[in-house]
């Protein structure tokens, strides 16, 4: 297993897409917590959200790229981009 980031940014004024697919979104990660060791919302300046941060435990970037294609954010068109990235924990608990 390796650890991955994905750094997902919404696009511009998209509040409101993020909203209406959010309990999807939840639905889709809540059963994949054995890979899914952090996730939340990324925020603006104003504090509203404004992306996604998650690290994933997988066995690949495939893996990795199939979990995000899979979100029901990606497929509603909520991001500007998504980067994964190869992690390695250094300090803290996963």
């Amino acid at each position: 297993m390796a650890l991955f980031v994905l750094n997902c940014h919404d696009k511009p004024n998209a509040l409101d897409l993020r909203m209406a697919t959010r309990e999807a979104h939840l639905a889709y990660v809540r059963p994949q917590l054995d890979i899914l060791k952090l996730g939340g919302p990324l925020l603006d300046d104003q504090g509203d959200m404004a992306g996604s941060l998650m690290i994933l435990d997988v066995a690949d970037r495939a893996a990795a790229e199939a979990f995000s294609a899979g979100d029901p954010y990606t497929k509603a068109g909520l991001w500007s981009r998504v980067e994964i990235t190869p992690f390695r924990a250094t300090l803290g608990q996963l």
